[in-house]
């Protein structure tokens, strides 16, 4: 039992460098690409601040800890196969350039693993429908909430000069960023924390889903660690190819995402902070004219992200099978 605790962890660890690896975009692909920061020095606050928010609240990780699957109807190879089957997806899209969602794809490796093992009879349906409702629609908030405030921001200061308005929200953008990267963590490092927690609660070592704080540590460390690393085609498929970003656009489009994702971690919602800062800048683009976004761009990045819940479901089912076949 220990040898796969052991393992388990190991696995969490990888997958949440190899989602910090992805989604270091989410975070610095706008101060990056409007040149606020260098890409050194982003990745350095966005790591800290990664590891700060992973420590803001557990709720998001009880959610997934419990409302996927029962925690005492799965086994420790159940949770080992979604682990394994999310840090795989994630790590061949980071090295395509492909912004997607650790958290679909972490969700799905649990439910066809889950299905796998136990059928569907021991998903938690009532749980599946507030987490997919929720993912479904922080992305549409995202394009809101980003054509919004940047309507906003061009009502009260669009008459002013561009360079001086770029100068102003260049300045802006750093805390924009730095909070963009802290409620990164507090939603995505959780999830990892909720499927250790789930682990645990299913080897019997724990009696319920409440997050220990050595896994809390560990999970916020390997999300920043991840983050440092810096997935630079994704940076650039988000912060370069998809629109042409100035500060001004970089400031809107982190805001609106970090009041959605913190808003979502604070009632223990998953979301994916891929999904939220993507479509606030397609909001935040709209704003100019439809055609400044790259939809070509645009719809790869859609693609990989129709693809990651149903892929990672059916590799997750296929190792659990596996697995169990060579028990």
């Amino acid at each position: 039992m220990l040898e796969v605790i052991i393992l388990i962890v190991i696995l969490a660890i990888l997958f949440d460098v190899s989602n910090g690896w992805n989604d270091s975009a989410n975070a610095i692909a706008t101060v990056v690409s409007t040149r606020v920061l260098s890409p050194t020095k982003a990745v350095l606050l966005a790591g800290g601040m990664n590891i700060l928010g992973a420590f803001f609240t557990t709720a998001v990780a009880k959610t997934i800890g419990k409302d996927v699957v029962d925690p005492k109807a799965v086994t420790e190879v159940v949770v080992a196969a979604a682990l394994f089957s999310g840090f795989a997806w994630n790590t061949a899209m980071t090295k395509f350039g492909l912004p997607v969602s650790a958290s679909h794809a972490l969700i799905g490796g649990l439910i066809g693993a889950s299905v796998s093992y136990g059928g569907v009879g021991i998903l938690n349906a009532s749980g599946l429908v507030k987490i997919f409702s929720s993912l479904l629609l922080s992305p549409v908030l995202g394009i809101i909430l980003g054509f919004f405030i940047m309507k906003m921001i061009l009502k009260f200061f669009g008459t002013l000069p561009s360079g001086t308005v770029n100068k102003h929200f260049g300045r802006l953008q750093l805390l924009s960023s730095a909070f963009m990267a802290f409620s990164h963590g507090s939603n995505d490092a959780q999830k990892v924390m909720g499927i250790i927690t789930l682990s645990l609660v299913s080897g019997g070592i724990l009696n319920s889903v409440e997050v220990p704080f050595w896994v809390i540590l560990i999970c916020a460390v390997a999300m920043g660690l991840g983050t440092a690393f810096g997935g630079w085609k994704v940076i650039k498929t988000i912060g370069v190819n998809m629109l042409k970003l100035e500060p001004v656009h970089g400031f809107a489009a982190e805001t609106s995402a970090t009041a959605i994702i913190l808003g979502a971690s604070q009632f223990g919602l998953p979301v994916s902070t891929t999904h939220v800062i993507a479509t606030a800048i397609m909001g935040v683009g709209a704003t100019k004219r439809l055609s400044a976004i790259r939809w070509g761009i645009a719809g790869k990045i859609v693609l990989a992200w129709v693809f990651t819940l149903p892929a990672c479901s059916l590799l997750a089912w296929l190792i659990c099978k596996i697995a169990i076949a060579l028990k």
